[in-house]
């Protein structure tokens, strides 16, 4: 176990992200409850470490998609939405509801980035997410869908959750994801692509190995990653990205084995979270 790894131990305060294609069934596109049970679990377990956990989960559209008869994928801005209002208060009532088992309460928090960009507005979140922290809730956050128009075109949950990481000050991200982490080269094209097990710093060469969504349910390829992880690690947090096919490694992660991306975290002394969102929103 590298020294890396083994600092992961020492974390407080995470940001797990999972998306849409990683709480679904493949071909069905209905909610993976036994997925979804497995994750609260973990969740679960790492409070009970003492540790703080945001939950910032994709899946409203999905779980919408299929409520509302399992249309194909919806095109058009007004069917996202719709979607959107349906799904997400299936998929929070599913979290409440397991979260409950183990003695735990899910709060939902959707955020667009006029919440961001707005000064009093940022700041109220911020101060959400302390007050439900301190009262030992987990915060279950999305982007505000049915609202936000931009964010549906052009948005997507590892951007946010990078965002969300940098607002309360978390000091490791993690992002499940349907790869095991970073490749030179698209591994489901190249069969010989070299796993990247460390990445110290964030370069050009390092930005072009990124791509596309696969997903048939999710927006965020590895390029919303890298972004996600230039935000993450700017901010001061370090950041891993992981296989979502079995949410117990991220039991292994934290503690400190060698699975999964792992981004090191370089604090920016000039760090300024608007300027990411307003201007370069973490692009790569």
């Amino acid at each position: 176990m590298n020294s890396f790894r083994e600092k992961l131990k020492e974390k407080k305060r995470i940001v797990i992200k999972i998306g849409s294609s990683s709480l679904t069934h493949e071909k069905t596109g209905e909610l993976n409850l036994y997925k979804i049970e497995k994750l609260i679990r973990v969740i679960c377990d790492l409070k009970g470490e003492g540790k703080d956990v945001v939950l910032v989960s994709s899946g409203a559209i999905a779980a919408g998609r299929q409520a509302l008869g399992g249309q194909k994928r919806p095109q058009t801005i007004s069917e996202k939405q719709a979607y959107a209002a349906v799904g997400q208060a299936r998929l929070m009532m599913v979290y409440q509801r397991m979260f409950s088992e183990y003695n735990h309460i899910a709060a939902q928090v959707l955020l667009t980035k006029d919440t961001m960009t707005n000064e009093t507005s940022r700041i109220n979140a911020q101060n959400t997410f302390e007050e439900l922290l301190r009262l030992g809730a987990v915060p279950v956050v999305n982007e505000n869908d049915t609202v936000s128009t931009h964010e549906i075109q052009f948005g997507d949950n590892d951007r946010l959750s990078a965002i969300v990481a940098a607002l309360i000050g978390a000091d490791l991200l993690i992002l499940m994801s349907d790869i095991d982490g970073l490749y030179s080269e698209d591994p489901h094209k190249n069969p010989d692509a070299r796993f990247i097990s460390l990445v110290e710093e964030i370069t050009p060469e390092l930005i072009g190995m990124g791509g596309g969504s696969r997903s048939d349910v999710g927006t965020g390829g590895m390029a919303a990653k890298l972004a996600a992880a230039r935000i993450a690690t700017d901010s001061g947090s370090d950041m891993i990205i992981a296989n979502a096919d079995d949410v117990n490694v991220i039991h292994d992660l934290v503690n400190g084995e060698e699975k999964g991306t792992l981004f090191l975290a370089h604090p920016n002394r000039d760090f300024d979270l608007m300027d990411y969102i307003n201007t370069k929103y973490g692009d790569v």
